[in-house]
């Protein structure tokens, strides 16, 4: 049993707290995305097609507007698919 000054999931929120990561986009000193930048984009789009969050990237807000900008930009000229590719 638990003791009352012992609080549930401790540890995971020291991990989370030493894990901290850092938005690429400023350490690269990055004024704009590209949305010709296929390659880069791809590292932001998980596989069922959806924009990773912020808190899992790293990215700042900034550049989380900018890249979900970007994003939606390449879709909608057909550089990234809306979806995964749909294997069965």
């Amino acid at each position: 049993m638990r003791r009352k000054n012992e609080k549930r999931g401790s540890q995971n929120k020291e991990t989370l707290i030493n894990s901290k990561r850092t938005c690429q986009f400023t350490a690269a000193n990055v004024e704009e995305i590209d949305y010709k930048d296929v390659e880069l984009l791809t590292k932001f789009i998980n596989e069922m097609g959806k924009i990773s969050p912020a808190r899992m990237t790293g990215t700042s807000a900034k550049y989380q507007r900018q890249l979900t900008k970007a994003i939606k930009r390449a879709r909608q000229l057909a550089l990234l698919p809306y979806t995964d590719s749909h294997r069965i």
